[in-house]
């Protein structure tokens, strides 16, 4: 006993319980075994600890025509590890949002249901994808007449509502719009109270024609306050004969809002407002039968729903 326990001494106990070498073909497969468990700790750290993959994620979770999509890339730390991020293709503009690299896109509201690939390339060459499902807005229509100061209804009226329409449409496209967000803070309502009297997204019938409503109304009576919902600069400031008085700020990054019918303009083209300025007073001008606010948010001359856009900022 007095020997075996002196042997243990000099030679060292095995890290394999129930075997101690004792000879040359004992110290070689003691030394192997040693040296692969060895390696184990070496490199199982590494496995375990390592940095996540990066991901995508995409908010809301179920996305139907007309609405806006959040896209951020997770486990990214900063704008410089960010190259590119595409939906089908088409570059977007990148900000940074909750320390996220993040991107947002509008489906327009007849964009084709079905799957879209999004995809985000690293400044390290790396490329994430994710597949997501644009699903269809339900069809609604209500009807809507014209107003006695724009002809009332009659067919030669909604011929002329139809065109200048378009005529309009097309002024507002193409607008002017920052290479960075001028935005830091959360997108806000446009009025102090709130009250949503037209949702986005049906059509309204007038005569033979079906006009889409690519906007919100919220409830306003005559010179109540209409505040910038963000910071961003003025790219127009005019009177149309449909939308009204109609002030567009221009957020960045292909993001605008537009501010119709009102009753007078308080600022001017190229002023950078601040986030609640009062940039005019609710009315009722152009192609509105009583005082109320039309709020408009496009991102890349595509009109998505204003109250799901400020979702996505909560």
């Amino acid at each position: 006993m007095v020997e075996s326990t002196a042997l243990e001494k000099r030679q060292g106990r095995n890290l394999f319980v129930g075997s101690n070498p004792t000879s040359s073909a004992d110290m070689k497969k003691y030394y192997t075994k040693y040296i692969l468990v060895l390696s184990l700790f070496v490199f199982l750290p590494l496995t375990v600890f390592a940095k996540l993959p990066e991901s995508i994620s995409v908010f809301p979770e179920h996305i139907i025509q007309g609405e806006p999509i959040r896209i951020s890339i997770e486990s990214v730390a900063s704008l410089r590890e960010i190259k590119n991020i595409k939906f089908n293709g088409k570059t977007l503009g990148v900000f940074m949002y909750k320390n996220y690299p993040t991107a947002i896109y509008g489906a327009d509201l007849n964009i084709k249901p079905g799957e879209y690939r999004i995809t985000a390339e690293l400044s390290g060459g790396t490329i994430l994808e994710k597949i997501i499902t644009i699903e269809k807005r339900e069809k609604i229509e209500a009807p809507l007449g014209i107003p006695e100061k724009l002809g009332g209804n009659t067919p030669q009226s909604q011929t002329r509502l139809v065109n200048t329409l378009a005529e309009e449409n097309k002024s507002l496209l193409g607008l002017r719009t920052g290479t960075k967000a001028f935005w830091t803070e959360k997108f806000r309502f446009p009025v102090s109270n709130p009250i949503v009297t037209d949702e986005y997204g049906y059509s309204r019938k007038t005569g033979e024609y079906s006009i889409a409503h690519k906007g919100a109304d919220f409830r306003a009576k005559e010179g109540t306050k209409v505040l910038a919902m963000n910071r961003g600069v003025v790219r127009l400031t005019r009177e149309y004969r449909n939308y009204g008085k109609t002030v567009i700020v221009d957020h960045g990054l292909g993001l605008q809002t537009f501010y119709m019918h009102l009753s007078k303009i308080n600022v001017n083209v190229g002023e950078l407002v601040k986030p609640g300025q009062v940039i005019g007073l609710s009315g009722q001008t152009g192609y509105a039968s009583e005082p109320h606010l039309h709020l408009t948010v496009r991102i890349d001359d595509i009109s998505i729903d204003p109250i799901k856009f400020l979702e996505l900022f909560k």
